[in-house]
């Protein structure tokens, strides 16, 4: 009988030793507007963490005092078999955005992803380069969880049975409005750990949670001025020679270039990489830098992926500090151990940067599984496998950084993989994935989660796909022109040859205003490349459901309810809608106030969807009202420090307008000491009803100025 009572209670009790334990959540103010909850045991190696992140306190203080944007009792944290179970509220109209780089869709409300460091896939199902776990409500707020851990994110997709605002019942049989996803209230996310960090953002609006997220992982970089101009990235096996040709070829044809970026082959080895130059290619680094360098003003950018080769006589030293498990026969340094992090400094210091290489191309930190290291990899830190893959491209990004700013040079780069943290990293992510439609989609979500993302150009199987590709790159954080594989030249289509000089001609005249939103990127946590979501002047799904939708008489909230992942700001005044191949006309969908074509600067609407013809001259873009747009005559290169430009002014609208124009020496640390200037320019109507512009500066240290004469121009009068 008693062995009876004992089996029987061993098989009811199983429900109550499963049963998931409440963890208390308490939330501690961290910056202004800013306040973490650590929950449970979190884990010693997290996101921010392996960023290395400084928080920009007194800037976060600029933004106000704000309250903690959840109803506290209903942000709840369980623990369940060693896994940590998180709920936040949702309301019925919230839209989520971020949730990882993303390709083909933006409101990532009613999805499931599994943030998994990954080559993207063609799915957005969490898989992709920058899986961050970060998510900004159209409510104003933001939440980060703070784990290296592959996560489960359940973005109001899974109905409880506890819910507070639970959906209507519908009867599929006879209700046309059945829907197989039922309405939720919640976003919950499965962290596999026994404790995780969490912080959340306030704000009143998603651009001001996205400053504070950008502002408390360190400011957004501010990259050197000539990474802001072209790069081309020449065939593998490029030599001296090869790029020397490759160099006056650009000047041939009058095409703007500040940097080259050297493939595999400017290695001894490479998959494993041995880190040393090929010298039957370039026989003096060296000296070759110098020269690029002095005689055209071009710099180097080298590729790379982090897997030591056993070539290399630095192998046996970096074996005790390495993985169980090779990449592609190289060996994979842990990079939370000292002695590997020291070892490869000393590598990249003597071969690349004492020798004078402006940055890297970082590839190969993503995926895919059969590439990399193995979940089932041990490592002498005590990481796990899956922690290393989620933290391993951002910690690459943060070492090499700062390497380069011990020595007070600003670098700008390219890498697969990053993560939470990243805003402050000199580094734009890039990939194989070549999908037009979807690289811009993919520009608009890097704004929501602190990365950049640029949409390279390469091969095209027409003239036209090859110049709207330009077209897009041109309003991209890295006009990056990749000619690795196939030798493709910005000339390849005679038939759009001037169009696509035409545009890159473009970029470098605007050059003051993209350098400026980059200032404000640092400085202010707005991100250059901007969703339509994040504008102040743009409606929310809230608002929309309050007018009639109809797509004839009303057609703006019907458009706003939709994905916009067709279009984005560049800075606070532009709006870039570009074209695709095959398409003879699109719709722009105008936030609030009144909007002018950048080329004319006729009234182009206000608040409305407007639908324009195609054209292969320009592409499409639009300028705020009032907006004063800095612009610098066309040039071949990016201004240096010691060159004096002019400076035109173009002024649109009917409305008064101001410009706080940032600058400093565009190469050097020197503006965290102070050493940066603001121009403040205005156009305002004298008596007379005439346009009038002023111009002041604000120089404390005495630099020398990068502009010494002012022209401004009123579009349209």
């Amino acid at each position: 009988m008693n062995r009876t009572f004992a089996i029987l209670l061993s098989i009811f009790s199983v429900p109550f030793l499963l049963h998931a334990q409440k963890l208390p959540i308490t939330w501690t103010k961290v910056a202004t507007g800013v306040w973490k909850a650590s929950i449970g045991q979190p884990q010693k190696f997290d996101l921010l963490g392996a960023a290395g992140i400084h928080p920009q306190t007194k800037a976060l203080q600029t933004l106000g005092e704000a309250d903690f944007p959840l109803p506290k009792v209903e942000c709840i944290a369980e623990l369940q078999q060693g896994k940590v179970y998180l709920r936040f509220p949702l309301e019925k109209e919230e839209q989520l955005f971020g949730l990882g780089l993303n390709f083909q869709t933006v409101n990532q409300r009613g999805r499931i992803l599994d943030l998994h460091m990954d080559h993207y896939g063609g799915t957005d199902n969490g898989r992709t380069h920058a899986p961050v776990p970060f998510y900004v409500s159209s409510k104003g707020y933001g939440v980060l969880i703070n784990s290296a851990e592959y996560l489960t994110v359940y973005a109001g997709t899974g109905l409880r049975t506890d819910s507070k605002h639970p959906p209507k019942i519908y009867n599929r049989n006879s209700d046309k409005d059945w829907d197989a996803q039922p309405y939720s209230d919640v976003m919950e996310i499965l962290v596999p750990a026994n404790g995780v960090e969490v912080y959340v953002f306030a704000g009143n609006s998603p651009m001001q949670a996205v400053q504070r997220y950008n502002l408390f992982n360190g400011g957004g970089v501010l990259p050197p001025k000539w990474g802001l101009g072209f790069t081309q990235r020449v065939p593998t096996l490029s030599t001296a020679a090869d790029v020397r040709k490759e160099v006056a070829d650009f000047k041939l044809h009058h095409f703007p270039l500040d940097f080259i970026g050297l493939e595999p082959g400017w290695q001894t080895k490479s998959y494993p990489c041995s880190f040393e130059w090929e010298p039957s290619r370039f026989s003096d680094p060296a000296a070759f830098i110098k020269e690029m360098k002095d005689s055209n003003s071009i710099r180097l950018n080298l590729w790379l992926n982090p897997y030591l080769s056993p070539s290399s006589q630095h192998y046996p030293q970096l074996t005790k500090y390495a993985g169980t498990h090779t990449v592609w026969n190289g060996l994979v340094p842990d990079l939370n151990m000292p002695q590997a992090v020291n070892l490869y400094k000393s590598i990249f210091t003597k071969n690349h940067i004492n020798p004078g290489i402006s940055g890297y191309k970082i590839d190969e930190v993503d995926g895919y599984d059969n590439w990399l290291w193995p979940d089932v990899t041990s490592f002498p830190s005590g990481i796990s496998a899956m922690q290393m893959r989620q933290r391993f491209g951002l910690q690459l990004q943060s070492l090499t950084a700062s390497w380069f700013k011990e020595k007070n040079i600003r670098t700008y780069g390219l890498v697969r993989g990053s993560n939470a943290g990243a805003s402050s990293l000199p580094y734009v992510i890039y990939d194989d994935y070549y999908n037009h439609r979807d690289f811009i989609t993919a520009l608009c979500n890097s704004s929501f989660i602190g990365v950049l993302w640029t949409p390279e150009v390469r091969s095209s199987p027409t003239a036209e796909e090859w110049l709207r590709r330009m077209q897009a790159v041109c309003f991209s954080p890295m006009a990056m022109l990749n000619a690795w594989s196939d030798g493709t030249k910005p000339w390849t289509y005679p038939e759009v040859e001037q169009q696509v000089t035409d545009v890159a001609n473009l970029r470098m005249q605007l050059l003051p205003y993209i350098y400026n939103a980059f200032a404000q990127y640092h400085f202010e946590g707005k991100p250059p490349v901007r969703a339509m979501n994040l504008a102040d002047s743009f409606y929310y799904a809230g608002e929309a459901t309050s007018a009639a939708l109809n797509s004839v008489t009303n057609p703006y909230p019907l458009a706003i309810k939709q994905d916009i992942k067709d279009q984005f700001l560049l800075g606070d005044d532009l709006l870039v809608a570009p074209f695709f191949a095959g398409e003879q006309k699109r719709k722009v969908i105008l936030p609030k106030g009144n909007w002018y074509n950048f080329y004319t600067g006729a009234y182009a609407g206000n608040g409305e969807v407007i639908e324009i013809p195609a054209t292969l001259d320009h592409i499409p873009l639009y300028v705020r009202d009032g907006a004063i747009i800095p612009m610098i005559p066309a040039m071949e290169r990016a201004p240096r420090k010691e060159e004096v430009w002019p400076l035109e002014l173009r002024h649109f609208g009917a409305a008064a307008g101001k410009l706080s124009l940032y600058d400093d020496d565009g190469e050097s640390f020197d503006y965290e000491k102070g050493r940066y200037m603001h121009y403040q320019f205005s156009v305002i109507k004298d008596a007379n009803g005439k346009w009038q512009g002023s111009v002041t500066t604000d120089n404390p240290q005495q630099l020398s100025p990068q502009y010494n004469h002012f022209t401004f121009t009123f579009m349209g009068q």
